[in-house]
């Protein structure tokens, strides 16, 4: 691509004359990546500031920059100062790879809780009803028969239009992606123009640290998905406190809302929750436009629910008769997210991706309404942040579980043991737990303990197919585990 038509989108000052059609072969955000053909953009991150290894891009053969301030290289460079280097590119990336955020039907999602599972339930229904739909998230991104792994929930700029690009080639024409707070803050999405966003609740999270400084941050962050980004649809819980704030934002959207409690355009009534041999799910009826409609759910909880209702506005909005949407949303599975595994004829177990004090109370206190023999929690807390989180989630589980299990979840560079003495401190007194720090161990001693009636809550890794360990992502697939521990233990009864 021609320099001048990559540099287009943006506002700048060149540090000295420069041959416009010089051909970018290459839009760089990682130096690493760059060479001779590339454009270097420093973006300054949580952490590492990109204009720090403008240098590497150097000797790697890179001659053009973006970025903020002036650089210390030599004379042979030109460096296209911006204001802001992340949005410029958001900006590049977009015209990079032919804008094909223009040519999808572009659903955003946000919220402290239910984006991943709002986004694949939207996922799920649109393929089974013949919609070719993508999908971007915490899971990763799928589309067609293609997978692949990311980093962060809503993934960088460059990388976000090039999956969008390979969605366009593989004839997908809807894309569900969830949309972060920091995706929000750090400009990921800067440029794109959603038609349709989704709110679906909120609630404190993600703030101190390299997070967000404050609660209202946050929120703000969140709200900017509304106010920003030209939705034309925008769909949300009524029955959240925060919602009419969230719609308000959304000034000349089409609005829809849905809720349980509250009157609203999709309202759920007689809730019902139901118990399988292998599985637990919650069945309702919805009214819309005066007419009742009624589902089965395969996950439990109210919770559940509202990310259900969420989905069916947003597949109806898009020409999914809703008969078709109830028959689809009846055979939904989100991988770790209240996923059910067929491991004992006798227990249930639930992996989830509960990780902080309001998900694990609302999965401990969901999985307790299906009248469990006793109610048994794995868990753990991510190493070197969030210390606040250990006391919280320990002294959750210490309230609402019968037995706990108190094991490794990514501790990284720090000691599992200290980690779990931080959760074990809500305990005092008590002996309805033990710890393990080896999380495959662990799971294998809930497996050994299972019992008639019981249900397993395997809270914290979720889709998470690793342990982060030093620093290093180690495979570790906590549903493997599960399945080759019952199995062992099947055979050792024959």
């Amino acid at each position: 691509m021609k320099l001048k038509e990559l540099l287009s989108p943006i506002e700048y000052t060149p540090s000295s004359f420069f041959d416009g059609d010089f051909d970018i072969e290459e839009l760089c955000h990682d130096s690493r990546r760059t060479h001779e053909g590339a454009l270097f953009v420093c973006i300054k991150g949580a952490i590492a500031d990109g204009h720090r290894f403008a240098s590497s891009a150097y000797e790697r053969g890179c001659r053009y920059f973006v970025a903020e301030h002036s650089l210390d290289l030599p004379d042979d460079t030109v460096v296209f100062i911006t204001q802001n280097s992340r949005k410029a590119l958001a900006l590049m990336s977009a015209a990079f790879f032919g804008y094909p955020a223009d040519e999808l039907y572009v659903i955003g999602i946000t919220g402290t809780k239910g984006k991943t599972t709002t986004a694949l339930t939207v996922y799920s229904i649109m393929n089974a009803c013949g919609l070719k739909c993508g999908y971007i998230g915490s899971n990763g991104v799928d589309f067609g028969d293609f997978h692949y792994e990311t980093s962060n929930t809503t993934p960088e700029s460059y990388d976000l239009h090039q999956f969008m690009r390979e969605m366009r080639l593989a004839g997908v024409k809807y894309l569900a992606m969830e949309v972060s707070s920091q995706a929000l803050y750090m400009d990921r999405v800067w440029g794109i123009k959603f038609d349709a966003c989704v709110y679906t609740n909120l609630s404190p999270d993600h703030i101190g640290g390299n997070e967000h400084p404050t609660f209202e941050h946050y929120k703000d962050c969140k709200k900017a998905l509304f106010s920003d980004y030209g939705a034309k649809l925008m769909i949300y819980n009524t029955d959240d406190g925060y919602g009419e704030e969230m719609a308000t934002a959304a000034q000349g959207a089409k609005k829809l809302g849905y809720s349980i409690y509250s009157e609203s355009d999709y309202r759920a009534t007689e809730l019902e929750k139901y118990r399988e041999p292998h599985g637990l799910g919650i069945s309702f009826t919805f009214t819309n436009e005066g007419n009742r409609y009624g589902t089965r759910l395969p996950l439990p909880g109210k919770f559940s629910v509202y990310n259900a209702l969420a989905a069916i506005a947003v597949c109806r909005e898009c020409g999914v008769g809703l008969e078709a949407v109830c028959e689809a949303i009846s055979k939904a599975q989100i991988k770790g997210r209240f996923e059910t595994v067929e491991a004992l004829p006798y227990a249930t177990f639930i992996i989830d991706y509960a990780h902080n004090e309001v998900s694990l109370t609302s999965a401990l206190e969901t999985l307790r309404a299906y009248e469990p023999k006793r109610l048994i929690c794995l868990f753990g807390s991510v190493g070197g942040r969030t210390k606040g989180r250990r006391t919280e989630l320990g002294r959750t589980a210490a309230a609402l579980a019968d037995f706990s299990i108190l094991t490794s979840d990514n501790p990284d560079f720090e000691d599992p043991d200290n980690i779990l003495s931080d959760i074990e401190s809500q305990f005092s007194g008590k002996d309805n737990y033990v710890k393990i720090p080896d999380r495959a161990k662990a799971i294998e001693y809930a497996v050994s303990m299972a019992r008639e009636g019981d249900i397993f809550l395997f809270a914290g890794k979720g889709h998470e197919n690793y342990q982060l360990i030093c620093g290093e992502k180690l495979p570790f697939s906590e549903k493997k585990i599960l399945l080759e521990a019952c199995g062992r233990l099947a055979e050792q009864k024959i």
